[in-house]
């Protein structure tokens, strides 16, 4: 906000610039400066090295990627595929429908004390929100919709335990260091497989124990798939009584619109990819 406010005023110059690095890319969208970062980049010089940090690749990341990168190459650094050992993960296979039913019953049933719940959309998050609070439940939620006072305001009054319970996109799923949070809900399971750890990641800290719950419909299952493949095990399922799925499952592994996980390995759109340790050795 502040470099554009200094492009309208015409108190900066990019005539010389030579090096644009984007740095966590992925965060920058969620919060909803996409259109600012477009904005800053067309009025750079088109003869420049563009540097592109993210710590996923897919959809609008990815989208922007393409757009402002020419000819590039791509450095990964092994993505930290294992969960904390302390960490405890189960899965929930359940309709969509009745994903809010579950998640009161299992905070009411495992006595949660600080828990922070995950969903993709800003929408769902203020739903389960509303829906948490008039159960009784004291909530906030989380988001790039929110303003900077309120996001705030929100995770130090979860810090305290004024708020048993913080209901966020993946804004917080990095960077966000609250120690004492006992269980991680994935409301509905993230596109990136790589998000999965991202969030787990909130609870079981400095070596200590958490659990991370994940509700999963019918439809989510080649997400699921892809979430087990990058971690390298097999999340055990618990069905609980009254609440099995019932939807029936998608004929296609994954959800539409989005292609099945690959190994970063993999050479894709053209994008010329490498690990860490073999590109280091070229320098």
């Amino acid at each position: 906000g502040r470099l554009l406010d200094h492009m309208r005023q015409g108190t900066v110059n990019f005539r010389n610039l030579e090096v644009l690095v984007l740095d966590e890319a992925d965060r920058m969208l969620d919060m909803g400066f996409l259109p600012d970062v477009r904005t800053i980049i067309k009025a750079l010089p088109k003869n420049r090295q563009t540097l592109f940090f993210s710590a996923t690749l897919s959809g609008e990341v990815k989208k922007l990627a393409d757009e402002i990168l020419t000819d590039p190459f791509q450095i990964e650094v092994a993505p930290q595929g294992t969960p904390a050992e302390g960490i405890r993960q189960v899965v929930y296979p359940v309709d969509s429908a009745r994903k809010r039913e579950l998640l009161v019953h299992l905070m009411d049933q495992e006595k949660m004390s600080q828990v922070l719940v995950f969903t993709r959309t800003k929408h769902r998050a203020n739903d389960i929100a509303a829906h948490l609070t008039k159960k009784g439940k004291r909530v906030a939620a989380l988001h790039s919709d929110k303003s900077q006072g309120a996001r705030t305001q929100a995770l130090e009054q979860f810090r305290r335990g004024a708020i048993q319970v913080l209901v966020a996109t993946n804004i917080a799923a990095r960077g966000l260091d609250v120690k004492g949070i006992t269980h991680v809900v994935n409301y509905e399971l993230p596109e990136a497989p790589e998000d999965y750890v991202h969030r787990i990641g909130r609870t079981a800290r400095a070596q200590g124990t958490g659990d991370a719950i994940s509700l999963m419909a019918p439809a989510e299952r080649g997400s699921l798939k892809d979430i087990e493949r990058l971690i390298g095990s097999k999340i055990p399922q618990v069905l609980v009584a009254g609440f099995e799925a019932k939807e029936p499952a998608p004929g296609k592994p994954a959800p539409a619109g989005r292609k099945p996980f690959q190994s970063p390995r993999k050479k894709e759109n053209g994008w010329k990819q490498t690990d860490f340790k073999k590109r280091s050795k070229r320098w």
